[in-house]
């Protein structure tokens, strides 16, 4: 018997058995999981738990459906009547500033008319909005009252419940008995009377939800009212039939399930010792063809299983009416698929090729090897150094002495591989510059061995990369011509258009009224034409360097207050809070102090143009010694999603939308007025903060 066992028990026939049952237990176990949690959510004031239950009384849904009862009783006595209700004394003035506040966060997020930042005005206009909404509060609240009213009502309307309930003023009761002690005449029922509480049978006080229904018992009783809530035989023997099918389908299938984890547990057991071996003493693991794909994109692939798996059971709980018919295959599929690739991990630890079959080590080990080969073969000038000197010795004492190891032909044979292996990279290179001179500018020279062959051709690639960059940079430029004269087409043809119509209009119009109002248009569409051309007008002089220059000592500091100054009505409607940081003693530089201050008036219309409502702007000077570093910083108002070139680039705007009245020359112009008075200009972007610095050689006394 045991000699059978040996036979049988590394079969292949064994294994695919065995397989085949331990995929079969645990496609069958996820599917009745499934098919369990699928039945709990159907169940009311039922859940999985009701398979622990030891009866109907000491269960979860008794007392969820006891406590929906009770509840609605003690709040119908709290409503007391409908009329009660309709004449607004459940309403509290709590409630009403309660519904104002609510009222007021829908005004806050959603009226055109709350104005933020601002505390005071804003709940005025608020009530003056909302007047119609706030003055209808309590009808609102007293609908919403009786809406809940009948919900409670609806609540009790449900057959075989017997109930009382009373405060000594307000009663509700659908029960006909007018005996004292009726409510014993049930098997089960619950009363409140003052302080007594009867609760039949008994073992209700021991579920362990009890404690879900006890505030309702507390609430009655500090109220005083007297409640009784009965149920009828034919009420309970529905539910109690109803609380045991679903119990022993629960039960049973809680019980298939860990029958089948048992057995898929055995099974995945026994696959893990024989797998890959032929017998109990074998000491070589046999891999086969899936044992091949590497262990890493193996794990991947488990987890694509378990991905793919997830969506199907998704899709399963969405739109698929047979559980069974649909789940259990894809589940048998697909857990098949993933326990041979466990399995092929089994055999890759038994085999202790668990890391080095992987892909990330492969290719990490021979990267590895290739930069170890080249780091031991040295560079081609200590090669033929070596091989110069070492050569000829070896052919004479390959010829003087009968070496059993090493033969002429060996010899010969090894000269011509190294000789054959140069030549080889020399006609890479030589192929390389002949593909480049034809035009192939981004073909690139690949020597695989380090040395001098391997330094020329880098540097034959660096120039590749030069002319590929030329070439990217003269692409880039005519972009950027392009751009130029969409940009200043579009900026010019806008009020010229509009200057064009104005003028039609102008002409059929009688009215002298609208005829002021064209003629004040085109005044504006003028002088914003005028500033366009004026702005490029000043770009070209500016950037040819075509302006006269008058170089002189100035003290920065007066030139920035003085000037944030003259522009302060401007800076009070912008609403920007200025912040500027300098040195108590005055600063002198060296520039016109016409052309600087006319870059820094472009700089400055800037950040009141584009800048974020109500954020600061800081203005920070600096002495560095040889230099005056001015530095300016805000927040755009719109999204800066380009690149701080771009944004230098003529007609460019932080504005895409090109909406604003800028020319989109504002910054050109003042780069180059800065870089006229020998200064240095740049631009930095981070999210939406702007940053401009600016670097002016100091003013020098000349000393005698």
């Amino acid at each position: 018997m045991d000699i059978k066992w040996k036979n049988y028990s590394h079969s292949i026939i064994t294994k695919i058995i065995v397989f085949l049952i331990s995929i079969i237990c645990f496609s069958e176990a996820v599917t009745l999981t499934i098919d369990l949690l699928s039945y709990e959510s159907n169940m009311k004031y039922h859940d999985i738990d009701i398979g622990f239950e030891d009866s109907y009384f000491q269960g979860r849904g008794f007392i969820s459906e006891s406590d929906d009862l009770i509840n609605s009783l003690i709040n119908l006595i709290e409503f007391k009547n409908e009329d009660y209700i309709l004449e607004g004394n459940t309403i509290t003035d709590k409630d009403i500033i309660t519904k104002k506040e609510d009222l007021f966060r829908d005004f806050k997020r959603n009226s055109r008319y709350y104005k933020h930042g601002i505390r005071e005005g804003n709940y005025e206009k608020f009530e003056e909005v909302y007047a119609d909404r706030i003055s209808n509060i309590k009808e609102e609240l007293i609908k919403e009252d009786l809406k809940e009213y009948k919900f409670y009502l609806n609540n009790l309307e449900a057959d075989g419940i017997i109930y009382y309930v009373s405060d000594g003023e307000n009663t509700y009761t659908n029960s006909l008995h007018k005996v004292k002690n009726f409510h014993r005449t049930y098997r089960c029922y619950f009363k409140i009377n003052g302080s007594k509480i009867q609760i039949y049978p008994e073992e209700i006080n021991k579920n362990h939800n009890y404690y879900w229904i006890q505030p309702e018992i507390n609430k009655a009783k500090q109220q005083g009212i007297e409640l009784y809530l009965g149920f009828t035989d034919d009420f309970l023997n529905k539910r109690i039939s109803n609380w045991r099918e679903n119990k022993e389908y629960i039960s049973n299938g809680f019980s298939e399930i860990m029958l089948l984890l048992v057995v898929f547990l055995l099974t995945f057991a026994y696959l893990i010792k024989v797998i890959g071996r032929k017998s109990f003493n074998d000491k070589e693991v046999n891999l086969n063809f899936i044992d091949k794909i590497y262990n890493d994109i193996n794990l991947v692939l488990c987890l694509a299983l378990i991905i793919l798996w997830l969506g199907m059971e998704s899709i399963n709980l969405s739109f698929v009416n047979n559980l069974y018919g649909f789940m259990f295959p894809i589940t048998l599929i697909i857990s098949a698929l993933g326990l041979l690739l466990i399995l092929s991990l089994v055999k890759h630890i038994k085999n202790k090729t668990l890391i080095r079959y992987s892909l990330i080590y492969v290719v990490f080990h021979k990267i590895f090897t290739i930069i170890k080969d080249i780091y031991d073969s040295g560079s081609v000038g200590v090669k033929i150094i070596s091989i110069v000197l070492a050569y000829p010795i070896i052919i004479l004492l390959t010829v003087i002495l009968p070496l059993t190891f090493i033969s002429l032909p060996v010899v010969i044979g090894l000269g011509v591989w190294i000789a054959l292996k140069k030549v080889k990279e020399f006609n890479a290179i030589k192929e390389g510059i002949e593909k480049i001179k034809d035009g192939d500018i981004k073909h690139g020279i690949n020597v695989s061995s380090d040395g001098e062959f391997k330094s020329f051709a880098t540097d034959i690639n660096s120039i590749t990369e030069g002319l590929n960059k030329a070439v990217e940079n003269e692409l880039k430029s005519e972009r950027l011509k392009t751009e130029l004269i969409t940009n200043v087409s579009h900026d010019i043809r806008t009020p010229l258009t509009s200057i064009i119509t104005y003028i039609d209009l102008l002409k059929k119009e009688t009215d002298n009224k609208k005829a002021k109002d064209y003629i004040k248009i085109l005044d504006q569409k003028s002088q914003r034409l005028k500033t366009l051309t004026d702005d490029l007008f000043e770009a070209s002089k500016a950037s040819s360097g075509n302006i006269p220059l008058n170089l002189e000592k100035i003290d920065i500091i007066s030139l920035i207050t003085q000037g944030l100054g003259e522009l302060d009505d401007k800076i009070r409607e912008s609403q920007l809070e200025f912040n500027i940081n300098h040195p108590e003693e005055k600063i002198y530089i060296k520039a016109d102090g016409k052309l600087l201050w006319r870059a820094f008036e472009n700089l400055l219309s800037n950040i009141l143009k584009y800048s974020l409502k109500k954020s600061r702007v800081y203005i920070d000077i600096n002495d560095i010694g040889n230099e005056v570093v001015l530095t300016m910083k805000n927040i755009s108002a719109f999204g800066l999603n380009i690149s701080s070139e771009e944004l230098m680039e003529r007609f460019k705007r932080g504005d895409e939308s090109r909406s604003s009245e800028g020319s989109g020359l504002g910054l050109s112009i003042a780069k180059s007025l800065i870089v006229l008075q020998q200064g240095k200009f740049n631009i930095e972007i981070d999210g939406d903060l702007f940053k401009v610095t600016i670097k002016i050689p100091k003013y020098k006394e000349n000393k005698i």
